[in-house]
């Protein structure tokens, strides 16, 4: 409305109306001013403490940090206070551990001069005992050449025949992971385990190779890696049968940078995907590269599929939801994280708020879990406990959260977490259907870590082709490291079997799942002493 001094009514009573209409129009302005600063100045807070904040999810409280599954709950009076038992136990000594028994000896005697071996009243003295200590010495890499030696044999009395020719015999040449190489297993192994397991690049090895001796081009390891992927093409299909025959799969994905892509621009973002086998007794993690985060990479790798499939948020597994043959489960550790933003925007001089009512509930779920574990609980008493104790507290979290979204902006942070919770809520309670199912995708986002941390070393894939040989390389190195084998006698043992595999049986006696560490075991060094 426009105002002016001859427009204005004369009667005080007209005014006084006016000037109560501007000052409420003026409060409200003040309250929608003050909610827009509060839900900036969260933002700003957030935004430092993920650039500059500590990655952790634990809670810094006043002078201390408390662990995010042991803060103090929030007084109320429906909820009795909570009693925590802490068993009696042992406190270890402290100390230096004893060198690993299998480890070389060198003994070096340190003795005192003969003449010093005489006592003064002129006897000898006499051996009472020793002191021994030991340090840890290290015998850098040391290459060899292995020579192969592949005797001819003649016969003499057919040399004069002009027909065939003398018979001349000789050992067939020995089949080899790579034909014509000079790369052996072991080499191989070496090299693909210092990349995908100790995330050194291939440059960063020529140089090492240098220092030792030998000339070994990045060009030659690149070409070597994606020559062993195509071999063992065949083990990844079987890695792909066994995680789509469980009855859950845990999947995730990561952004990759691949220069040379077709049709692409350098800086496109391309994506290493994971597929998880959920089973803990079989584990086996199957990665793939697709230039897309689409839905349709999800899509087509469980067309076929029967069963659980856990997530994060990420919209583009939500057409699993209208999938009849899948059950989509959620993971209680994203929902958490979106609490712990909270957290992370309200700074160190914080009070117990609604973010930490939500944590407690779900800490209470993760203890559950927890204390499920210690015990060593079968399946069908896990999900007997899940029903009796972690149903009532979904129950009551979920009540909780329906109030809290009346009463939250929801572009603030907390209206956030809490909408993201409530949108998620079908999948996060599906855990409790099944005790073989988990309360979080957890296992997906740590198989996928070793990728992320070789990222920050390697930085990109030149090409789709060495991406692809990238993702095969490191389903055979992690789910050999979920079964507990050292990946570097597991890549060994397959390069030097591979070459004479040929049916199915010879195949999959090379899966991680049906070898052994003792299977694997490389020759020591002899034991000096």
């Amino acid at each position: 409305m426009e105002i002016s001094p001859a427009t204005l009514p004369n009667t005080p009573g007209d005014l006084k109306e006016i000037i109560i209409g501007l000052h409420g129009q003026i409060t409200d302005l003040h309250e929608v001013h003050d909610k827009e600063t509060s839900i900036l100045l969260e933002q700003i807070r957030y935004l430092r403490a993920q650039l500059f904040g500590r990655k952790t999810e634990k809670i810094q409280f006043g002078p201390q940090t408390l662990p995010l599954f042991d803060m103090p709950e929030p007084d109320e009076k429906d909820e009795p206070e909570e009693k925590v038992h802490v068993p009696a136990h042992n406190r270890s000594k402290r100390g230096r551990k004893p060198l690993p028994e299998e480890l070389p000896r060198v003994e070096v005697v340190h003795d005192i001069d003969d003449a010093d071996k005489i006592c003064p009243c002129g006897c000898e003295l006499s051996r009472i005992g020793e002191e021994v200590s030991e340090q840890l010495d290290i015998i850098p890499a040391k290459m060899q050449v292995i020579r192969h030696i592949r005797p001819k044999y003649a016969c003499k009395n057919c040399e004069g025949v002009e027909d065939d020719g003398p018979t001349v015999k000789i050992a067939p040449v020995p089949l080899r992971i790579i034909p014509r190489s000079i790369a052996t297993p072991g080499l191989l192994a070496h090299i693909l385990t210092a990349k995908f397991v100790d995330h050194t690049p291939f440059y960063r090895q020529e140089k090492q190779f240098h220092r030792l001796g030998v000339e070994i081009s990045r060009t030659s390891m690149c070409s070597w890696a994606m020559q062993v992927a195509l071999s063992s093409q065949p083990l990844l299909n079987l890695f792909i049968d066994e995680v789509l025959s469980s009855f859950l799969i845990q999947a995730d994905e990561t952004t990759l940078q691949v220069l040379r892509e077709p049709g692409r621009d350098p800086t496109t973002k391309s994506y290493m995907w994971i597929f998880r086998r959920g089973d803990p007794d079989r584990p086996v993690l199957v990665y793939q590269y697709h230039p897309t985060r689409s839905g349709d990479v999800a899509k087509a790798f469980l067309c076929d599929f029967e069963g659980c499939v856990q997530t994060d948020g990420y919209s583009g597994y939500n057409f699993l939801d209208y999938d009849e043959k899948i059950r989509h489960l959620g993971c209680w550790a994203h929902a958490r994280r979106k609490f712990m933003d909270v957290i992370k925007a309200q700074g160190k001089n914080r009070k117990n708020g609604s973010a930490d009512k939500a944590l407690n509930y779900i800490r209470k779920l993760y203890r559950i879990e927890k204390e499920a574990r210690k015990k060593g609980l079968s399946v069908d008493e896990l999900y007997q406990v899940r029903q009796q104790e972690s149903k009532p507290i979904l129950n009551k979290f979920k009540q909780w959260l329906e109030k809290t979204a009346l009463q939250t902006p929801p572009k603030g942070l907390l209206g956030k977490a809490v909408a993201y919770t409530l949108n998620q809520w079908e999948r996060l309670v599906g855990y409790v259907e099944d005790g073989r199912l988990s309360i979080d995708n957890n296992l997906a986002e740590n198989a996928i870590r070793p990728f992320v941390v070789g990222r920050k070393n390697w930085l990109f894939a030149g090409t789709p082709e060495g991406a692809e040989a990238s993702a095969l390389l490191y389903s055979l190195i992690e789910t050999a490291r979920a079964n507990e084998l050292e990946p570097y006698a597991y890549l060994r043992f397959i390069f030097e079997k591979l070459p004479m595999a040929s049916s199915l049986q010879d195949f999959e006696a090379l899966l991680p799942w049906n070898l052994t560490p003792e299977q694997l075991e490389i020759p020591k060094p002899l034991r000096c002493t």
